[in-house]
């Protein structure tokens, strides 16, 4: 039976790629801070395990991944998806606050996660495994006022990189994917703020197509490895000139 840890798995892309995975058979680690919605997956699923974290946590992340591997016995694949987006606005509106806050989730948090996956993949019997990064179509591409977002989103696809490049002799693959405007609560609420400032409507596409594509990612055998995939709503102007 293959096992995962999902980061960020208590809403939106992080919770629907958990419960695909749950659905498929998968042992899975929901990893978050808030308790109670990680439970409540648990409650509905054999084989899921609630893993309260924070993410920026050194500590934290060390104990959870401790957790799951002592229930699981090993660590196939690592969904590591945990992040947040702060108050758009121009560079110099931003507060260093919302900066360090944006670097301490989304770069530091995927780092230690990476990390504590690598770190068990590495040494487990028979070695090796998988480390799939949520890179966002903001790892390719800004969207506007997204300074925090944007820039944290480009470090994730050098850590990528690099762990692809590190994870060879120990047969641990790590891959990426990028997506743009799958329907959660954090892209509605972008919908509704672009609706009242008078911008066309926003391009979406169901969150669920996002879950089947990670679940792909996370069956090939380690012999094969999608190091970039964009899964993004057809028609959202990521392309061209606008």
């Amino acid at each position: 039976m293959k096992t995962a840890i999902v980061t960020g798995a208590s809403s939106g892309i992080g919770r629907a790629v958990a419960e695909r995975l749950l659905e498929h058979g998968w042992i899975v680690g929901l990893v978050a801070r808030r308790a109670g919605p990680l439970e409540e997956i648990a409650a509905a699923h054999d084989g899921a395990h609630a893993l309260p974290c924070d993410v920026t946590s050194p500590d934290d992340v060390t104990e959870a991944f401790a957790a799951f591997t002592r229930a699981a016995g090993r660590l196939d694949v690592l969904f590591n998806n945990a992040g947040i987006f702060t108050p758009p606005a121009p560079i110099d509106e931003i507060s260093v606050e919302d900066w360090t806050r944006a670097v301490a989730v989304n770069q530091t948090g995927m780092f230690l996660c990476a990390r504590a996956a690598f770190g068990q993949m590495r040494r487990q019997s028979p070695m090796g495994g998988r480390i799939i990064n949520n890179g966002s179509v903001s790892a390719q591409t800004p969207r506007e006022g997204a300074t925090t977002y944007t820039t944290t989103k480009h470090a994730i696809t050098g850590l990528t990189k690099q762990i692809a490049l590190d994870g060879r002799p120990f047969d641990i693959a790590c891959g990426q994917i990028d997506i743009g405007n799958a329907r959660t609560d954090m892209v509605s609420e972008l919908v509704k703020r672009e609706a009242a400032a008078g911008r066309p409507t926003l391009e979406t596409m169901d969150v669920g197509l996002v879950a089947d594509a990670v679940r792909h990612m996370a069956e090939l055998p380690l012999t094969a490895n999608v190091l970039f995939q964009t899964i993004m709503a057809t028609k959202m102007p990521l392309v061209g000139r606008g």
